[in-house]
Protein backbone atom coordinates (compact mmCIF):
# COMPACT_ATOMS: atom_id res chain seq x y z
CA UNK A 1 0.00 0.00 0.00
CA UNK A 2 1.36 3.41 -0.96
CA UNK A 3 2.43 5.62 1.93
CA UNK A 4 0.09 8.52 1.18
CA UNK A 5 0.21 10.07 4.66
CA UNK A 6 4.00 9.77 4.84
CA UNK A 7 4.53 11.25 1.38
CA UNK A 8 2.27 14.20 2.17
CA UNK A 9 3.87 14.85 5.57
CA UNK A 10 7.37 14.78 4.07
CA UNK A 11 6.29 17.15 1.31
CA UNK A 12 4.91 19.61 3.85
CA UNK A 13 7.93 19.33 6.14
CA UNK A 14 10.31 19.90 3.21
CA UNK A 15 8.43 22.99 2.00
CA UNK A 16 6.72 21.31 -0.96
CA UNK A 17 3.15 21.99 0.14
CA UNK A 18 0.88 22.41 -2.86
CA UNK A 19 -2.28 20.43 -2.06
CA UNK A 20 -4.07 18.54 0.71
CA UNK A 21 -5.03 14.91 1.20
CA UNK A 22 -8.51 14.07 -0.09
CA UNK A 23 -10.54 11.54 1.89
CA UNK A 24 -13.82 9.86 1.01
CA UNK A 25 -16.00 7.30 2.79
CA UNK A 26 -18.84 5.02 1.79
CA UNK A 27 -21.31 7.36 3.58
CA UNK A 28 -19.87 10.79 2.75
CA UNK A 29 -18.56 12.94 -0.07
CA UNK A 30 -14.93 13.90 -0.65
CA UNK A 31 -13.35 15.97 2.10
CA UNK A 32 -10.00 17.71 2.50
CA UNK A 33 -7.53 16.81 5.22
CA UNK A 34 -5.37 19.97 5.39
CA UNK A 35 -1.68 19.17 5.83
CA UNK A 36 -1.01 22.19 8.12
CA UNK A 37 -3.56 20.71 10.55
CA UNK A 38 -1.36 17.64 10.96
CA UNK A 39 1.44 19.93 12.20
CA UNK A 40 -0.70 21.87 14.70
CA UNK A 41 0.74 22.84 18.08
CA UNK A 42 -0.96 22.45 21.46
CA UNK A 43 -2.88 25.73 21.26
CA UNK A 44 -4.39 24.71 17.89
CA UNK A 45 -5.53 21.28 19.08
CA UNK A 46 -9.17 20.51 19.89
CA UNK A 47 -10.02 20.49 23.61
CA UNK A 48 -10.32 16.71 23.56
CA UNK A 49 -6.69 16.34 22.47
CA UNK A 50 -5.52 18.95 24.97
CA UNK A 51 -7.34 17.10 27.75
CA UNK A 52 -5.75 13.78 26.73
CA UNK A 53 -2.27 15.32 26.86
CA UNK A 54 -3.00 16.82 30.29
CA UNK A 55 -4.07 13.39 31.56
CA UNK A 56 -0.93 11.65 30.28
CA UNK A 57 1.40 10.27 32.95
CA UNK A 58 4.57 8.21 33.18
CA UNK A 59 5.94 6.39 30.15
CA UNK A 60 3.76 7.16 27.11
CA UNK A 61 3.00 5.30 23.87
CA UNK A 62 1.52 7.45 21.07
CA UNK A 63 -0.21 5.10 18.62
CA UNK A 64 -0.59 6.45 15.07
CA UNK A 65 1.65 9.39 15.95
CA UNK A 66 1.53 10.98 12.47
CA UNK A 67 3.74 14.08 12.30
CA UNK A 68 4.43 13.76 16.02
CA UNK A 69 2.57 16.76 17.44
CA UNK A 70 1.24 15.01 20.54
CA UNK A 71 4.45 13.08 21.23
CA UNK A 72 6.67 16.13 20.77
CA UNK A 73 4.52 18.18 23.15
CA UNK A 74 4.87 15.52 25.86
CA UNK A 75 8.59 15.06 25.17
CA UNK A 76 9.07 18.79 25.71
CA UNK A 77 7.27 18.40 29.05
CA UNK A 78 9.84 15.79 30.08
CA UNK A 79 7.88 12.60 29.37
CA UNK A 80 9.46 9.40 28.07
CA UNK A 81 7.47 8.96 24.83
CA UNK A 82 7.50 6.34 22.08
CA UNK A 83 5.66 7.26 18.87
CA UNK A 84 4.63 4.46 16.51
CA UNK A 85 3.01 4.57 13.08
CA UNK A 86 2.49 2.24 10.13
CA UNK A 87 3.59 5.11 7.85
CA UNK A 88 7.33 5.09 7.24
CA UNK A 89 7.24 8.70 6.05
CA UNK A 90 5.43 9.81 9.20
CA UNK A 91 8.12 8.27 11.39
CA UNK A 92 10.81 9.96 9.29
CA UNK A 93 9.08 13.32 9.84
CA UNK A 94 8.81 12.67 13.60
CA UNK A 95 12.55 12.04 13.77
CA UNK A 96 13.31 15.11 11.66
CA UNK A 97 11.19 17.17 14.04
CA UNK A 98 13.18 15.93 17.02
CA UNK A 99 11.19 13.02 18.45
CA UNK A 100 13.80 10.85 20.16
CA UNK A 101 11.85 7.57 20.11
CA UNK A 102 9.84 6.81 16.98
CA UNK A 103 9.28 3.41 15.45
CA UNK A 104 7.77 2.23 12.14
CA UNK A 105 5.68 -0.66 13.44
CA UNK A 106 2.10 -1.91 13.54
CA UNK A 107 0.49 -1.73 17.00
CA UNK A 108 -0.14 -5.49 17.12
CA UNK A 109 3.57 -6.15 16.45
CA UNK A 110 4.70 -4.08 19.44
CA UNK A 111 5.43 -6.48 22.30
CA UNK A 112 7.41 -6.89 25.53
CA UNK A 113 6.99 -3.25 26.55
CA UNK A 114 4.88 -1.61 29.27
CA UNK A 115 3.46 1.89 29.40
CA UNK A 116 1.66 4.07 31.93
CA UNK A 117 -0.33 5.91 29.26
CA UNK A 118 -1.31 4.93 25.72
CA UNK A 119 -2.56 7.75 23.47
CA UNK A 120 -4.86 6.99 20.53
CA UNK A 121 -6.14 10.29 19.14
CA UNK A 122 -7.81 11.64 15.99
CA UNK A 123 -10.46 8.91 16.20
CA UNK A 124 -8.22 6.36 17.85
CA UNK A 125 -10.84 3.62 17.49
CA UNK A 126 -10.25 3.73 13.73
CA UNK A 127 -7.17 1.57 14.26
CA UNK A 128 -9.46 -1.27 15.43
CA UNK A 129 -10.80 -1.38 11.83
CA UNK A 130 -14.11 -3.09 12.63
CA UNK A 131 -16.17 -4.50 15.51
CA UNK A 132 -14.93 -8.04 14.95
CA UNK A 133 -11.28 -7.19 15.63
CA UNK A 134 -11.86 -4.67 18.44
CA UNK A 135 -11.49 -7.19 21.30
CA UNK A 136 -8.18 -8.40 19.85
CA UNK A 137 -6.87 -4.83 19.90
CA UNK A 138 -8.20 -4.15 23.42
CA UNK A 139 -6.54 -7.28 24.76
CA UNK A 140 -3.27 -6.35 23.09
CA UNK A 141 -3.43 -2.79 24.45
CA UNK A 142 -4.07 -4.20 27.93
CA UNK A 143 -0.92 -6.34 27.58
CA UNK A 144 1.08 -3.15 26.99
CA UNK A 145 -0.21 -1.40 30.13
CA UNK A 146 1.19 -1.30 33.63
CA UNK A 147 -1.45 -2.46 36.15
CA UNK A 148 -2.39 1.15 36.95
CA UNK A 149 -1.96 2.34 33.37
CA UNK A 150 -4.50 4.04 31.13
CA UNK A 151 -5.55 4.26 27.49
CA UNK A 152 -6.67 7.74 26.36
CA UNK A 153 -8.70 7.31 23.18
CA UNK A 154 -11.22 9.39 21.26
CA UNK A 155 -14.05 8.55 18.88
CA UNK A 156 -17.41 9.84 17.62
CA UNK A 157 -20.98 8.61 17.48
CA UNK A 158 -21.85 8.78 13.78
CA UNK A 159 -25.64 8.70 14.25
CA UNK A 160 -25.76 12.29 12.97
CA UNK A 161 -24.48 11.11 9.57
CA UNK A 162 -27.63 9.07 8.93
CA UNK A 163 -31.21 10.04 8.10
CA UNK A 164 -33.71 10.07 10.95
CA UNK A 165 -37.03 8.21 11.00
CA UNK A 166 -40.36 9.77 11.97
CA UNK A 167 -40.21 7.79 15.24
CA UNK A 168 -36.90 9.41 16.18
CA UNK A 169 -34.65 6.49 15.27
CA UNK A 170 -32.01 6.45 12.54
CA UNK A 171 -31.87 4.63 9.22
CA UNK A 172 -28.73 2.55 9.63
CA UNK A 173 -27.30 -0.21 7.40
CA UNK A 174 -28.77 -3.66 8.03
CA UNK A 175 -25.55 -5.50 7.18
CA UNK A 176 -23.09 -3.76 9.50
CA UNK A 177 -22.67 -1.50 12.55
CA UNK A 178 -23.23 2.11 11.50
CA UNK A 179 -19.79 3.19 12.74
CA UNK A 180 -17.95 0.76 10.45
CA UNK A 181 -16.78 2.84 7.48
CA UNK A 182 -14.73 2.25 4.37
CA UNK A 183 -12.23 5.02 3.60
CA UNK A 184 -10.10 5.91 0.60
CA UNK A 185 -7.37 8.57 0.46
CA UNK A 186 -5.95 10.48 -2.45
CA UNK A 187 -2.88 12.71 -2.66
CA UNK A 188 -1.45 14.07 -5.91
CA UNK A 189 -1.17 11.03 -8.22
CA UNK A 190 -1.51 8.50 -5.40
CA UNK A 191 -4.72 6.75 -4.35
CA UNK A 192 -5.16 4.20 -1.57
CA UNK A 193 -7.00 0.93 -1.66
CA UNK A 194 -10.22 1.11 0.42
CA UNK A 195 -9.53 0.49 4.12
CA UNK A 196 -11.73 -0.08 7.15
CA UNK A 197 -12.02 2.56 9.87
CA UNK A 198 -14.17 2.25 12.99
CA UNK A 199 -16.11 4.90 14.94
CA UNK A 200 -17.63 3.70 18.23
CA UNK A 201 -20.54 5.17 20.16
CA UNK A 202 -20.04 5.44 23.93
CA UNK A 203 -22.46 2.67 24.99
CA UNK A 204 -21.08 0.06 22.62
CA UNK A 205 -17.47 0.99 23.43
CA UNK A 206 -18.17 0.64 27.15
CA UNK A 207 -19.81 -2.78 26.60
CA UNK A 208 -16.78 -3.98 24.61
CA UNK A 209 -14.45 -2.79 27.38
CA UNK A 210 -16.46 -4.57 30.06
CA UNK A 211 -16.30 -7.78 27.99
CA UNK A 212 -12.52 -7.43 28.01
CA UNK A 213 -12.27 -6.71 31.74
CA UNK A 214 -11.51 -3.02 31.23
CA UNK A 215 -12.99 0.01 32.98
CA UNK A 216 -14.37 2.68 30.61
CA UNK A 217 -15.17 6.30 31.42
CA UNK A 218 -15.78 9.40 29.30
CA UNK A 219 -13.68 12.31 30.54
CA UNK A 220 -14.42 14.94 27.86
CA UNK A 221 -17.00 15.54 25.16
CA UNK A 222 -16.53 17.62 22.03
CA UNK A 223 -18.96 19.70 20.01
CA UNK A 224 -19.63 17.20 17.22
CA UNK A 225 -20.70 13.94 18.95
CA UNK A 226 -17.04 13.20 19.71
CA UNK A 227 -15.66 12.19 23.09
CA UNK A 228 -12.47 11.25 24.94
CA UNK A 229 -12.47 8.05 26.96
CA UNK A 230 -10.08 6.79 29.59
CA UNK A 231 -9.78 2.99 29.74
CA UNK A 232 -8.06 1.18 32.58
CA UNK A 233 -7.60 -2.44 33.65
CA UNK A 234 -10.29 -3.63 36.07
CA UNK A 235 -8.95 -4.04 39.57
CA UNK A 236 -8.94 -7.71 40.54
Amino acid sequence: MEDIIGTALLDYYNGNYSEDIITETNISEEDELPLPYLFRDFNEMPEIEQKALKFAKGKVLDVGCGAGGHALYLQEKGFDVLGIDTSEGAIEVCKLRGLKNAKHIDLLQLKNEKFDSILMLMNGTGIFQNLETTSKYLQHLKSLLHPKGQILIDSSDLQYMYDATEEGGILVPADRYYGELEFTMRYKEMESEPFEWLYLDEKLFEALCVENNLHFEVIERGENFDYLARIRPQRS
